[in-house]
């Protein structure tokens, strides 16, 4: 096995060093005093410093949950005492006086600080810390925020190296089987931005992300250590903030999103799709859950380089994170949706652990189909080791 050659090492290095700035966001050390928080040019940083420096303690989750719910109970009751009592019970009284709430001119505007604390409902929470739902946590637009994982996994353990790529496309089927070691690296780069809030009053917010991932045969010298596989991901979504329940949940998000997925490469190795995908999100105390199906935008089928991909790479995923004391855990479940021979999935395990400040431990362990686009109908178990500077939470 031989080992990195510097100028390689670097490169890699450097390509997990441009997420710095949003671990920076993570973190805030309390400066000595509150002066010196003069010299930060980010607003929010610049608030977080604030913060820090005065000792202020946001209120809990479960607070901001409850106060949320007594303003809709005062506001119900606002409602209720305006309609006032129905003067009979006849079905066109009724419609009468249902004709006359819809029309009326002069009734009162809702009490403004009800709506700030219905607004402000799930403040703090799991999914509100990456996503920005509630109305106080919004930190404004063209920032760079945190995403996916950022992580790099020197070792990226494979049990059946695809030497021989294929794809129902006659195009896409490759003839000489490739040279590849079972250990290799892997690792990925991810952020989004909001680009418009508040599309709907205190609601609805656009962002656009981009996540990239690399599968780099590194201690493969036979072959000139080439980066094997690439992934690239950009996306458009729109979210929503909710606050409904269901036994033992909080429904906090709503999201819909534009995805391309691509490799970028030529035939007979190019792979790519384009989804539109739903995004439900969910959280309690120290989890997460975030369901999403997704629907496959057709391609011409003399075009179309993987055309059973959703047989595959499935038609929705199923993701549970555990967080706590700064351990994480992440399982992440896809699967075609599908019976018989075309039932196909795949099972994702991550771990993150504390180092220091910045950097963190992250294990990763992967069994099925489609761990790359290259992969996408190979299965194979995958082990990578490694440090992250980001994980899901």
């Amino acid at each position: 096995m031989s080992s990195l050659p510097p100028p390689r090492a670097l490169l890699a290095l450097a390509a997990l060093a441009c997420a710095a700035p949003l671990a920076a966001q993570e973190t805030a050390a309390r400066p000595a005093a509150a002066e010196a928080c003069l010299a930060i040019a980010s607003a929010p940083q610049r608030l977080a410093c604030y913060d820090a420096a005065l000792g202020y303690v946001a209120p809990s989750t479960e607070e901001a949950d409850l106060v949320a719910q007594q303003a809709e109970e005062k506001l119900k009751e606002g409602k209720a005492t305006q309609a006032g009592p129905e003067p009979g019970s006849g079905l066109a009284m009724r419609m009468r006086q249902r004709t006359g709430e819809l029309f009326s001119r002069d009734a009162p505007e809702p009490d403004p600080q009800a709506r700030q604390a219905i607004a402000n409902a799930g403040r703090g929470s799991l999914l509100d810390s990456r996503w920005e739902l509630a109305k106080d946590s919004k930190l404004g637009v063209f920032q760079l925020r945190a995403y996916k994982p950022v992580y790099a996994l020197p070792g990226f353990w494979s049990s059946r190296p695809n030497q021989l790529p294929d794809s129902p496309n006659p195009a896409n089927r490759v003839s000489q089987p490739q040279e590849l070691d079972n250990l290799e690296a892997k690792f990925q780069i991810s952020f989004k931005t909001k680009v418009v809030e508040g599309l709907f009053g205190d609601n609805g917010d656009l962002w656009l992300g981009y996540t990239q991932s690399s599968r780099w045969q590194a201690y493969n010298s036979r072959q000139s250590r080439p980066f094997r596989e690439t992934n690239y991901e950009p996306e458009a979504m729109l979210v929503f903030r909710n606050n409904y329940s269901l036994p033992g949940w909080k429904g906090r998000m709503l999201g819909l999103g534009l995805n391309h997925q691509s490799n970028g490469r030529s035939d007979p190795l190019s792979r790519s799709w384009n989804r539109v995908i739903l995004q439900l999100g969910l959280d309690r105390e120290n989890w997460a859950l975030v369901l999403r199906p997704w629907h496959r935008i057709g391609e011409d089928a003399h075009e179309d380089n993987n055309p059973d991909i959703e047989d595959y790479m499935g038609r929705g995923d199923a993701m549970l994170v555990y967080h706590r004391n700064g351990h994480e855990l992440a399982l992440t479940a896809r699967h075609s949706l599908r019976g018989g021979g075309r039932s196909h999935g795949s099972l994702q395990l991550d771990y993150g652990f504390p180092i220091n400040n910045l950097l963190r431990g992250h294990v990763q362990v992967f069994d099925g189909y489609g761990e790359s686009l290259i992969d996408y109908n190979h299965r194979a178990t995958y082990v990578g080791v490694g440090l992250a500077l980001l994980e899901w939470f």
